[in-house]
Formats: structure tokens, C-alpha cells, sequence
């Protein structure tokens, strides 16, 4: 019982130790990674986007290059850092630039919408017109009871 207990314990040992390893072999600082990415990212996407007309936040052609601009940083901020990317960090930084530039945006350019009428129109009235000529022949054929049927 108490040789179970001391190999417990010193598996438990290697595995706190085996974690610190981890830790610091990652390269990562999270509090200065987001630190930087506040700093350098964010500011610069507040700027970018106080300068731009509110009226025109929506309009994806606009904001596309800000958008991306903001992604390529954060990407490189991780890079050089080595961080992983994405991660919650910059989920949490998207998720929050969203709910305060991009809420009141409708979802039109992502909605499906209905295909012209020009091909609409083939796609209904083919059906619709066979239909009615299959039973105009079922009907004329039940009428015509001499012959072979």
C-alpha cells in the first residue's frame, strides 16, 4: 500500500514537472501576447475605423481590408511570439469587435436568396406544363376504350 502511494506520488511529481516544462518550452505569455495584441491590433483597428463613416461599418467593401488587417496582426503578433493562433484571445477579440462595430449590420450579403426569373421560371413551368399534358393523355387514352389496351 504505501509502495502504491510513493510511485502515485512521484507520478504526480513528474506530471507537475512535465506541465512546468511544457509552460516554458511553449514561449507563449499570455498576458503580453493579449497585451500586444490590445496594443498594437486593437488600437490600430479603433483608428482605422473612427476614421471611417459610421454609415459605411456595414458595408463589407469598405471594412474588408480593415478586417483583414486586423487578422494579419494578430496572426503575426502570434507568430513572433509563439503563440498558437487562433486562439480564445483572439476569439474573445473578434467576438468584441463584432458586438461593437458590427451589430446592427444586416446578414443580406450572406442570405440566400432566390435565383433570377429567367431561370426560375423554366424550372416551374417544364414540371408543371408535363403534368398537365400527362393527364390530358391519360384522359384522352380513357376515353378511347376500342383498340388494344
Amino acid at each position: 500500500m504505501a509502495l502504491e502511494c510513493v510511485s502515485l506520488l512521484k507520478a504526480g511529481l513528474v506530471f507537475i514537472m512535465a506541465v512546468q516544462i511544457l509552460q516554458s518550452a511553449s514561449g507563449c505569455n499570455r498576458g503580453f501576447y493579449e497585451r500586444m495584441i490590445n496594443e498594437l491590433c486593437l488600437a490600430k483597428f479603433k483608428l482605422d475605423m473612427g476614421g471611417l463613416d459610421g454609415g459605411l461599418w456595414c458595408s463589407w467593401p469598405d471594412t474588408v481590408e480593415l478586417y483583414g488587417g486586423l487578422t494579419n496582426c494578430t496572426y503575426q503578433v502570434a507568430l513572433r511570439m509563439d503563440c498558437f493562433w487562433p486562439d480564445h484571445i483572439v476569439d474573445h477579440l473578434f467576438m468584441q469587435i463584432h458586438r461593437i462595430y458590427f451589430h446592427d449590420c444586416a446578414l443580406t450579403g450572406r442570405l440566400l436568396h432566390d435565383p433570377p426569373i429567367s431561370v426560375l421560371a423554366p424550372f416551374i413551368g417544364v414540371p408543371v406544363l408535363v403534368t398537365l399534358l400527362m393527364t390530358a393523355v391519360v384522359v384522352w387514352r380513357s376515353k378511347r376504350t376500342g383498340g388494344v389496351l
